[in-house]
């Protein structure tokens, strides 16, 4: 059965992690995250990084479908393609679901005997025993969930999973601040875009003496028929322009 993490603190034991390996962990994920590397290969260095670590069979980081409310599985460093092809997890279903609801740690002692566990084939295939999974919490929300899976029976302590949560913190926070950055990325390039249309626009119902609706059409069409962006017609519009010569389309 499920449960959350024990309230007694107890010292790491001869799997347990260790307060100089987890600060050392901690640091190689900071300076990950404060990379230029690409929020795929940031998050592959996590859990490689944690599965090390923490002495872990696998690690793997989950991400919230909002669209299909399920988990997708989006890094791991666990080389088997059983697990890595396995179902996403639908929200509320099974451990991993239901720690995305609940927003609480959860530690199951052996998966291949949880009945709220939904993979167990591939568990008893892999080996995999024991699981700690936390959620990826950023203001409030939960956008994922960290799964750490062992080959023997482990129960991770209060310390471990402390520290464990400062990673899924820090991996919220990288994830977030990707998606800002693209959002932000993409609104910039939608202003552009529109800015070099419509002058376009002006262009051609300049040259052309047709209305605004129709100097849209031709560059839409144009763009279609060309498989080009709508930016790079108007800006071919544009520098035809500034050159005197004739528009296109």
């Amino acid at each position: 059965m499920a449960v959350e993490s024990s309230k007694k603190k107890t010292k790491s034991g001869p799997n347990g992690l260790a307060a100089e390996q987890a600060t050392q962990a901690l640091l190689r994920i900071s300076e990950a995250i404060t990379s230029d590397l690409y929020l795929e290969d940031i998050l592959k260095l996590i859990v490689t990084i944690t599965a090390e670590t923490t002495g872990t069979k696998i690690c793997s980081l989950m991400l919230v479908d909002d669209q299909k409310q399920e988990l997708v599985v989006k890094a791991t460093q666990s080389i088997s393609e059983e697990y890595n092809k396995k179902p996403n997890i639908k929200l509320g279903h099974g451990v991993a679901g239901k720690v995305a609801v609940e927003g609480k740690p959860t530690q199951v002692f052996d998966v291949r005997k949880e009945s709220q566990y939904q993979n167990t084939e591939i568990a008893k295939k892999e080996k995999l025993c024991s699981l700690l999974c936390l959620p990826l919490i950023f203001r409030g929300k939960t956008i994922g969930v960290l799964n750490l899976y062992t080959s023997t029976p482990r129960k991770f302590n209060d310390d471990e999973i402390t520290i464990l949560k400062s990673v899924a913190h820090q991996a919220a926070i990288v994830i977030e601040n990707f998606k800002l950055v693209v959002e932000t990325k993409v609104i910039r390039e939608e202003l552009e875009t529109r800015k070099s249309v419509e002058r376009a626009k002006g262009l051609l119902m300049q040259q052309r003496g047709i209305s605004e609706k129709e100097a849209y059409a031709c560059i839409r069409k144009y763009s279609m028929d060309n498989r080009k962006g709508m930016k790079e017609v108007a800006d071919a519009i544009i520098t035809a322009s500034d050159f005197g010569q004739n528009l296109a389309p």
